[in-house]
Formats: C-alpha cells, sequence, structure tokens
C-alpha cells in the first residue's frame, strides 16, 4: 500500500479559523423557522467506535451511497472521526475528504487523529450550527450521520449546503426513525425539510443491522428565495 505523508495537524486545523459567512449572504431570519423540537448535543459520537464496526455500519453506508476511490466528500460533524477515517481509506490518494463540526474542542482531537493515522488526504474545518461553510461545487457526497436532528435552523443549513455539491452531488442521512427530541428523524419529516429547501429524494432503506436508516438526496431545480420556504407542519405525536 503506499505510504501516506504526515498531515500537519496545525496546516489542517487552519482551515478552521474562518468562520465569516458570504458577504451579502441571507441571515437566519430571511428563513422560517422549524416547526419541531430540535434535540440537545449530548455527546460527540453516536454509539462507540468498536459496536459501530462490528455492525459494519460504515462499510454499508458508504457502498449504498457509491462511495468510490477518487472522489471528495464532506462528513458533517464528524465528531471522533469513525467516518471521517473510513471515508478517507476508501477515496484513496486521489480523492479528498472534508471533516466539518461545530465543537472547536472535537476538531482538535480529530485532528490528532488524523495525523497519527497520516490521513493526508482528509482536511480539517469549523462550520457553524447553521451553515456547514463548505466551499462551492466541490463535493460529490456529503454526508450527515447521526446529527441531523440536531440542527436548530435546518431550512437556512440546507440552504447554504447546496451549492457545495457538484452536479451530480448527493446528501447522504444518516438517521434513526423516531422524534427529533429523541435523537432521530422521522422519514417523512427529514423529506418534508429537503424538498423544501429544493433537494429530491433519490433513495432510501431501513437498515436494522445498523439501526438506522439511509436517505439520499438531491439538488433539483433552482434553490427558493428564503422567503418563499414553506416551512413543513409540526409531525403528529408518536403513539403510546
Amino acid at each position: 500500500m503506499e505510504a501516506r505523508r504526515p498531515a500537519p495537524l496545525l496546516m489542517l486545523l487552519a482551515l478552521a479559523a474562518c468562520q465569516n459567512g458570504s458577504a451579502g449572504a441571507p441571515g437566519d431570519a430571511a428563513f422560517p423557522e422549524a416547526n419541531r423540537p430540535v434535540a440537545s448535543v449530548v455527546a460527540t459520537q453516536f454509539s462507540n467506535e468498536p459496536a459501530r464496526e462490528a455492525a459494519n455500519e460504515a462499510q454499508v453506508v458508504m457502498d449504498w451511497a457509491g462511495v468510490r476511490p477518487g472522489m471528495t466528500v464532506a462528513d458533517i460533524g464528524a465528531g471522533e472521526g469513525y467516518y471521517t477515517v473510513r471515508l478517507g481509506e476508501r477515496v484513496g490518494g486521489k480523492g479528498r475528504v472534508l471533516a466539518q463540526d461545530i465543537d472547536q474542542a472535537v476538531l482538535t482531537r480529530l485532528g490528532e487523529r488524523v495525523a497519527r493515522d497520516r490521513l493526508d488526504n482528509v482536511s480539517i474545518k469549523l462550520g457553524a450550527p447553521d451553515d456547514p461553510r463548505l466551499p462551492e461545487a466541490s463535493f460529490d457526497r456529503v454526508f450527515m450521520v447521526h446529527m441531523y436532528h440536531e440542527i436548530a435552523q435546518p431550512y437556512a443549513f440546507l440552504w447554504r449546503l447546496r451549492p457545495a455539491l457538484k452536479p451530480d452531488g448527493e446528501v447522504i442521512v444518516v438517521d434513526a426513525d423516531r422524534p427529533t427530541n429523541r435523537h432521530g428523524t422521522p422519514p417523512a419529516l427529514l423529506t418534508c425539510e429537503l424538498e423544501a429547501v429544493g433537494y429530491t429524494r433519490t433513495g432510501f432503506e431501513l437498515r436494522p443491522d445498523i439501526g438506522a436508516y439511509i436517505a439520499r438526496f438531491r439538488p433539483s431545480g433552482e434553490r427558493p428565495d428564503p422567503g418563499a420556504i414553506q416551512p413543513c407542519p409540526a409531525p403528529e405525536p408518536a403513539a403510546g
């Protein structure tokens, strides 16, 4: 296997320094509020890494999402890097992975892991709760794994995410089918919120083996003006 060059931690973390949004971009007040609760951030990882690896979770999701060598991929809400390191291995030396999180302390630890594992195809960036701050027209796949229910401003976030995708790029969401305040997202609600911002669902699969569902979305048509976005109705209370 080709040897990887060391990835300087300071170079990786330098990407986190850029915190300003685009000049003239609409503020959050231009977007509708979400009619659903938001889960609190209680941990930087969904479950422990050995358990996820025993279920073959990342491999299942990457296979389903069609991740191939040479792709450019974003891992939003990367946390401790369970997906980041495996995406880096999958896309290989000619591919790129951008690991994003809103927690600087988490990114520092992840940067240390990336440098230790010599993953020189992985970069790190500090995002914002309402803006992933991704470069435009750059990504074949954008992953949001067990974190969508923590987004307080989904319409603003998804609107600002959309330009980062390549023309055939896709958003891959992994989440549990339960209410957002119980750290999941009902699939119908997820689909409604993404469709409101101009995405079309192109794939969906329940995967009990990894305790989640996987959904695939692609931009469709023009990105709507923030004021024209129609918020989804509040989800029905769970039975029982």
